[in-house]
């Protein structure tokens, strides 16, 4: 209890390095969600409308990657971006780059596979409008994301909240360093082994409020996108 009070007044007080600590696993988590968003959401729309050779292995593997283990893609990002990988000479290993990297690569196929299959039974139901209208591909992409804003929503949420709990890959190919690389899931685990409690529970209270929030938003955008399903 007097840890869990001491971790409070930590909070409250605004500590400096709290705040710097908080401030990049955001920005981090939130630079990987928008950077697969871009990707992931077309491509998942249009995997949804288009039937082409190797479409269901690309469903599959999609899907699969969901299960990749974070220390595995961080092994191969430290490969890339390593002295001797090929993209070595542009030194982002142990940055804010580099794990951004990691956690869009994490990221991506759930975004993907979440997309597609809130956007497949759209598609299905648009198709004979789309051959009607003769509807350009790049418009059914664009028509269909905005009618399925709220279940696309709910998958970049949790992209978002995947990438903010990362540990394994961020550590690998950011380091943990000091004021550069340090984040809240690392700074947890390396202050705990420490044995400072207080700062480790302090940001674990954080990390908690931010899911319970972005769960909360999870359910109220739920929520709206039955009520628009219910009205159209």
């Amino acid at each position: 209890m007097e840890i869990l009070a001491t971790a409070l007044g930590l909070i409250f007080s605004g500590d400096a390095e709290l705040a710097r600590i908080v401030r990049l696993s955001l920005f981090v988590s939130c630079s990987a969600t928008v950077l697969s968003a871009l990707l992931a959401t077309p491509l998942g729309t249009l995997l949804a409308i288009t039937r082409c050779p190797g479409h269901r292995v690309l469903l599959v593997l999609g899907t699969a990657m969901m299960a990749l283990p974070p220390v595995v893609v961080g092994l191969a990002v430290y490969l890339l971006l390593s002295r001797a990988g090929p993209l070595g000479s542009f030194g982002l290993l142990f940055t804010p780059t580099a794990m951004v990297i990691a956690q869009t690569i994490l990221v991506f196929p759930i975004i993907l596979s979440l997309t597609h299959q809130a956007i497949a039974p759209l598609a299905r139901e648009y198709k004979p409008l789309f051959a009607a209208l003769d509807t350009s591909r790049g418009k059914q992409v664009r028509t269909l994301i905005r009618d399925a804003r709220f279940a696309v929503s709910i998958a970049l949420l949790a992209g978002f909240g995947r990438a903010l709990a990362e540990v394994g890959a961020v550590i690998i190919v950011g380091g943990n360093i000091n004021g550069q690389t340090r984040v809240m899931t690392t700074t947890i685990a390396l202050e705990t082994s420490r044995g400072n409690l207080t700062l480790a529970l302090a940001l674990g209270l954080i990390l908690v409020t931010i899911s319970i929030a972005v769960n909360a938003i999870t359910h109220k955008i739920s929520r709206l996108g039955e009520c628009y399903q219910v009205t159209r």
